[in-house]
């Protein structure tokens, strides 16, 4: 009797330590997610997204964790049929590119990364690109605009948002044509992506006629802008173009009403969060304009099924800029990967072979996405050129209309 208790004991235990791990391994690890539902015999498989999960542009940064994530996990039970336990590892760039290589070098070390949707920044995604072309694995960037990063020569880099080349033709000339401005005060926030906003905007502004009254440089992370404006005022331009993120952009507008500057300030696709109204305060970022890559939510081909399928999956969380982009550059992925799998076998997949031939895929990419058709050109830019023009409405960005 008791060798018969101590049987029963023994096999009790044994449940309890198979439900342990198996809790233990749901795919909730440091930086996984994603529950597959796949086979013990499944090859794991990673997407790596990294973006700033922290700091002060974190708001669009999570965006696109979300965008991403939500992809991956609507995409695993498929894939899981084709022996293929699919799972995303995301690492914070922190805005930083010290940081993104370290992020991007984290994700590499892992040879079940096959492809990565990364990063916010241009000035991150281009020291990183270097990271993923030596490991082989591909790069698809939701919303890094400089026209460096896929000008490189690097057949692993692409992006699904435009370049920064049309973005400031754009706003030149929606803001020139459409809403009638001849002079602007141009300030750029010394990292790639603002700069080369700026520098794009300012000579198509120039090149229709428009005068630019000042340019200056501020830092990221600066924040009294006091003289700055001050000075600006003197010279009476129509408007300010900021080329940079929406925390010092938000601080111009809030520091340019208060020393009685009445235009204006524009920016592009980083002005274009709420954030940016939360901390201009809505009295100061009233009537002030964004461009931002693509078409509004509700008129993206499935932008309103996106919705509703995100807001299920984060209620409460607020859709940011990019997360539709980065929803799109993982399904990019994805799509390479089942083709892969069918083509050579789930187990190529993570070899060598199966990565290059995963960037093989996505250069062919012709799909129908949430953002309209995904394609690329020779240097891995996308073919869909939309903007779309907000302007600040009662506290919120609404798009643009005369």
């Amino acid at each position: 009797m008791a060798k018969r208790k101590r049987f029963f004991a023994i096999i009790a235990m044994l449940t309890m330590l198979a439900m342990v791990v198996t809790g233990c391994g749901g795919g909730t690890g440091t930086g996984d997610t994603g529950d597959t539902g796949a086979t013990g015999d499944a090859v794991d498989v990673k997407i790596g997204v990294s973006s700033p999960f922290t700091g002060d542009v974190a708001a669009l940064g999570l965006g696109i964790r979300n965008g991403a994530q939500l992809a991956i996990e609507e995409a695993a039970p498929e894939l899981a049929e084709l022996g293929i336990n699919l799972t995303m590892l995301a690492v914070d760039d922190a805005a930083d590119p010290k940081t993104g290589v370290n992020a991007a070098n984290q994700m590499v070390s892992d040879s079940a990364v096959v492809g990565v949707v990364a990063h916010l920044n241009s000035g991150v995604s281009i020291p990183t690109s270097a990271v993923y072309n030596e490991a082989g694995i591909v790069q698809i960037s939701p919303a890094s605009t400089n026209p460096q990063l896929t000008l490189q020569g690097l057949e692993n880099v692409f992006r699904v948002c435009t370049v920064d080349t049309v973005q400031g033709s754009f706003a030149a000339e929606f803001a020139f044509d459409t809403l009638g401005y001849k002079t602007v005060a141009v300030i750029d926030d010394s990292t790639p992506y603002g700069e080369g906003l700026a520098a794009e905007f300012a000579k198509a502004f120039e090149a229709k006629g428009g005068t630019v009254t000042s340019t200056d440089k501020v830092q990221v992370k600066d924040q009294d802008f006091t003289a700055l404006v001050t000075k600006i005022r003197s010279d009476a331009p129509d408007f300010i173009y900021f080329g940079g993120m929406y925390t010092e952009a938000a601080l111009v507008a809030k520091q340019s009403k208060d020393a009685g500057f009445e235009g204006p300030v524009m920016g592009g696709d980083g002005l274009y969060t709420q954030q940016y109204v939360d901390i201009a305060g809505a009295a100061n970022a009233e009537g002030d304009f964004a461009t931002s890559v693509g078409l509004p939510l509700a008129e993206q081909p499935k932008g309103l099924d996106f919705k509703a399928d995100f807001e299920a999956k984060f209620p409460g969380q607020a859709i940011e800029a990019y997360d539709t982009y980065a929803y799109d550059a993982a399904k990019v992925i994805i799509e390479a990967i089942k083709k892969v799998a069918a083509d050579l076998g789930a187990a190529e997949v993570v070899t060598p072979a199966g990565k290059q031939a995963i960037i093989d895929a996505v250069a062919a990419t012709n799909m129908e996405g949430v953002t309209g058709t995904v394609a690329f050109d020779e240097n891995g830019d996308t073919t869909n050129k939309a903007i779309t023009a907000y302007v600040v409405r009662d506290g919120a960005w609404v798009p643009y209309t005369e």
